[in-house]
């Protein structure tokens, strides 16, 4: 199975960067429901690709991606000394509207 590995660095790098974002102290990322929806990461292991979204709309995770993306030195250097990887990938934020789409599913079955 040649993308094992990478998919349990993926699901290992997503699990690691919801526990960290919630010490970035930025005013941009307090006072939001964030969600690490997915993590992609490249053949070589060299960097990944992080969807956030929140419940608040696209508008709302776009800004805290911004802020993430200032921060990803930060993000990076924690994730790599939990996971004991030896290189950490480049992290790339990217905001994502799966949250926000699958709410407003909900409330058009829902009634």
């Amino acid at each position: 199975m040649p993308g094992y590995n990478r998919n349990r660095v993926a699901e290992d790098i997503r699990r690691e960067i919801t526990v960290t974002i919630k010490d970035v102290k930025d005013p941009r990322v307090q006072d939001k429901l964030l969600t690490v929806v997915r993590v992609t990461v490249s053949k070589d292991l060299s960097s990944a690709k992080v969807y956030i979204s929140d419940l608040k709309g696209i508008e709302s995770a776009k800004e805290a991606t911004d802020a993430f993306n200032s921060a990803a030195g930060y993000i990076r250097r924690e994730v790599a000394q939990k996971l004991r990887l030896r290189k950490a990938p480049e992290l790339q934020f990217i905001a994502d509207d799966s949250v926000e789409q699958g709410v407003e599913m909900f409330k058009k079955l829902s009634g």
